[in-house]
């Protein structure tokens, strides 16, 4: 005898309407999972300190270097005949909330002072010795700097003070410093870096930072219309204002300083987005060393141009720093004992 098979009952249209939003609705908390997910992983996954440390060590150069330049004339720079009075530079910030110690000091001898020790801060911080608490000194002095220096200060100010905050968020002296040698010595045992959330999100901070600064540089650029045109390089390099070497030989050839210039703002404007694959990262970090090594060539602004370089190595892993630093430690080795 055959059997006859039941067959499932079609789903009404009322059942249909009642189980699509049951599906979206879990559609949407999967996919709010999976970005705290790609949240937390970005932020919160532990990473070594190599990268952080050679921050610290270039960027603590770069501040030692900034203030060893104020010693060469400190009384036309903050002293009592200094082009910008105390007195000028605080009313200029009235009303907000910027400050600055250097207000406060009047007397050549304490000036001297106050500025031999700020000298010996920043030193510590680039050595890594007590490596935390010199990066939050730091980042008090070069702020006072440069709120008392209203009108030398640039970018490289900035980008120093950037620095120098996001120094004290992770483990900056947790490689190649003092601190780490000391305990090191203390615990009589050669440990290896060990990862930590601290130093990812102090890496994170600095990557953000960069490419929020980029994306409003190469806005600004599209504002002007020599960058629409192609010529802005040219007014640039053409500035005696600026000109360190001579590049006005490039003017034989007016379309590559159009490309120039548009490769400039498109790399601006789209590193917030193509530094993060690993694809295109290598590509963005080359035109980053190729455009602040041409600031810092022709434009005269070697500091500046070195700072965001620095900055642009938060984007270096970890483990390419310690390879690199092992075989530079390595070669200098076999050159001492030959």
């Amino acid at each position: 005898m055959k059997t006859k098979t039941r067959t499932q009952p079609r789903p009404t249209i009322v059942q249909e309407a009642t189980e699509q939003p049951a599906t979206v609705f879990s559609a949407v908390v999967q996919w709010c999972r999976d970005v705290l997910a790609c949240w937390c992983r970005f932020w919160f996954t532990p990473t070594a300190p190599q990268t952080l440390a050679a921050i610290r060590i270039m960027g603590g150069a770069m501040l030692v270097y900034t203030h060893v330049v104020y010693a060469i004339d400190l009384n036309a720079f903050v002293g009592a005949d200094s082009w910008i009075s105390s007195d000028l530079s605080r009313e200029i910030h009235s009303g907000g909330t910027a400050s600055s110690f250097l207000w406060y000091v009047q007397s050549p001898p304490v000036m001297w002072i106050v500025h031999a020790v700020s000298l010996v801060v920043l030193f510590c911080l680039m050595i890594g010795f007590m490596s935390r608490i010199a990066a939050a000194l730091a980042l008090c002095i070069t702020v006072s700097y440069s709120h008392r220096l209203i009108g030398a200060q640039f970018g490289l100010d900035q980008v120093n003070a950037m620095l120098a905050m996001y120094l004290i968020v992770g483990p900056c002296g947790a490689a190649y410093s003092v601190d780490n040698w000391l305990a090191k010595r203390k615990s009589g045992t050669n440990r290896a870096h060990q990862p930590t959330v601290s130093a990812n999100v102090a890496i994170r901070l600095i990557q953000c930072h960069m490419c929020i600064m980029y994306l409003f540089a190469g806005i600004a650029k599209m504002r002007g219309g020599t960058w629409w045109d192609g010529s802005a390089v040219w007014f640039a390099i053409a500035s005696f204002e600026y000109q360190s070497l001579d590049a006005t030989w490039l003017g034989r050839w007016p379309h590559v300083i159009a490309l120039l210039s548009h490769v400039t703002v498109f790399w601006e404007t789209f590193y917030c987005v193509l530094v993060w694959p690993r694809l295109s990262r290598p590509i963005i970090l080359v035109l980053a060393v190729a455009v602040h090594g041409g600031i810092a060539m022709y434009l005269g602004m070697i500091t500046f141009g070195l700072a965001m370089l620095i900055g642009n190595f938060a984007f270096i892993e970890p483990k390419l720093v310690d390879a690199t630093v092992r075989r530079m430690s390595s070669l200098t080795s076999r050159m001492t004992a030959s």
